[in-house]
């Protein structure tokens, strides 16, 4: 499992999670990362985390952290796993590790490591600019599949 961010401006940490994903691990993973990238993604102080309502990310425990941290988190709504614009990095992912044909999970990691990397800015970019489109399509189709 992995665990990674973007911004307009390029991807951020890419961490792989070992065993499986819980609320404790969720914020350590946070405490490690999530600040580093807004460094390196230079957002400055006017940035807002977006998560899911995956049931380990909004627990008590991740919304005392975000809160004591100051992370400003976006509103997301109950059923909409989908909307997530880092849905589309994870595919574009996949589809350059799968072309590599990793045969162990170090040569997996690496792989995963690299080409995150070399997701281009631009990419990026056009996923941020896109996504107010992609809302209001969603608004319009009443939350029934749209074209993203």
């Amino acid at each position: 499992m992995l665990w990674g961010c973007f911004a307009a401006g390029g991807t951020g940490a890419l961490h792989k999670i070992d065993g499986i994903m819980r609320q404790d691990n969720y914020v350590d993973t946070l405490k490690q990362h999530l600040k580093t990238s807004v460094r390196k993604l230079k957002l400055g102080h006017k940035w807002v985390f977006q998560m899911d309502n995956d049931p380990k990310y909004t627990s008590k425990v991740v919304a005392k952290w975000l809160k004591d941290n100051k992370v400003k988190v976006l509103e997301w709504p109950s059923r909409s796993p989908d909307l997530n614009p880092i849905e589309h990095l994870w595919a574009e992912l996949k589809k350059h590790v799968r072309a590599w044909r990793p045969t162990n999970l170090t040569q997996l990691h690496q792989l995963c490591q690299e080409k995150w990397a070399e997701i281009h800015p631009t990419y990026c970019g056009k996923l941020v600019e896109g996504y107010p489109k992609h809302l209001t399509q969603v608004k319009q189709f009443k939350g029934h599949a749209t074209k993203y």
